[in-house]
């Protein structure tokens, strides 16, 4: 079973030697898939020694969760572009290019998450809450604007943009565009939050 030590992943400041590791797992793993991925080959790409690498992260998918995590870092704060709208749509288009850049990477930690109660906590508590409390963030930005009443934030609509595009990236043919992302803002998100009609 993987550390508890991947909780704290997301918090760490990596050292530049650990930012290649990860990039280089990252790399690999586009290369091989997780059941391809070793952490031998990882020391080998970056010139390390197993120890090294199994120092900072003791196990593979310990050591795939950061580099998941690392990799999305940019999507953990909110965006300010003035409007609910506008920030619905970076928010989208973000979610929708890295569940695309990093499919393989998804199933593979979706995978060793079923099998392991501590990642299962890492990514709730280093991913998905993070990027929960940005799209809340947003929200109640919109509502001290004025563009949305304190009512229509709702905790499930957190989930609605980037559940839709990841399934749509992972589980269908149909992987989403910058199309997708504004249909969904434009016909779904903003008239459930403003309470007017699509269009």
């Amino acid at each position: 079973m993987a550390s508890h030590r991947a909780i704290d992943a997301a918090n760490s400041s990596w050292t530049e030697r650990e930012a290649e590791l990860l990039a280089i797992t990252l790399q690999l793993l586009r290369e091989q898939g997780y059941d391809g991925l070793t952490v031998e080959a990882v020391a080998v790409r970056a010139n390390a020694s197993k120890s090294t690498v199994y120092k900072r992260w003791p196990s593979k998918a310990d050591l795939v969760l950061a580099a998941f995590i690392e990799s999305t870092r940019d999507t953990s704060k909110p965006p300010n572009a003035g409007s609910l709208r506008e920030d619905l749509l970076i928010l989208g288009r973000s979610a929708r290019r890295q569940a695309q850049e990093h499919s393989a990477t998804v199933r593979a930690v979706l995978n060793v998450m079923s099998q392991s109660p501590a990642l299962t906590a890492a990514m709730q508590e280093q991913f998905i809450r993070p990027r929960q409390a940005v799209v809340d963030a947003v929200l109640q930005a919109a509502a001290e604007r004025g563009e949305i009443s304190t009512t229509a934030l709702n905790t499930e609509i957190s989930d609605l943009l980037p559940g839709y595009l990841v399934f749509r990236t992972l589980v269908t043919d149909r992987p989403p565009t910058d199309e997708t992302v504004r249909i969904l803002v434009d016909e779904v998100l903003l008239p459930i939050l403003t309470g007017r009609s699509a269009g």
